[in-house]
């Protein structure tokens, strides 16, 4: 069995946007009940871990590792300039892989 792990794209020395969302009121009580139980510090970190799971895909491990060791040498070999460069290519990369 190949275990699958969820992944984030992080983006370094930017700000965060707030955003205002309105939710029916049973399902916000439901979704903080649900976010205290499972172990999220606070119902945004639930939220975002939830729109996480929609946007990006499930890799393996062993991929996980991949990524690791590019950035690796990447960062070693300054084989990219700017972050929004290397995420640039990164989305070219899998816009042309879809």
């Amino acid at each position: 069995m190949t275990e699958k792990l969820k992944y984030q794209l992080v983006s370094i020395g930017t700000m965060n946007k707030q955003i205002n969302l309105r939710l029916p009121q049973q399902l916000l009580v439901t979704a903080q009940k649900y976010s205290r139980k499972n172990g999220y510090g606070n119902l945004q970190e639930f939220i975002t871990e939830t729109i996480r799971e929609k946007l990006y895909p499930e890799i393996t491990r062993e991929e996980l590792m991949l990524v690791k060791r590019l950035i690796e040498v990447s960062d070693k070999h300054n084989l990219y300039g700017t972050e929004e460069e290397l995420f640039r290519k990164l989305r070219d990369v899998q816009t042309k892989t879809n």
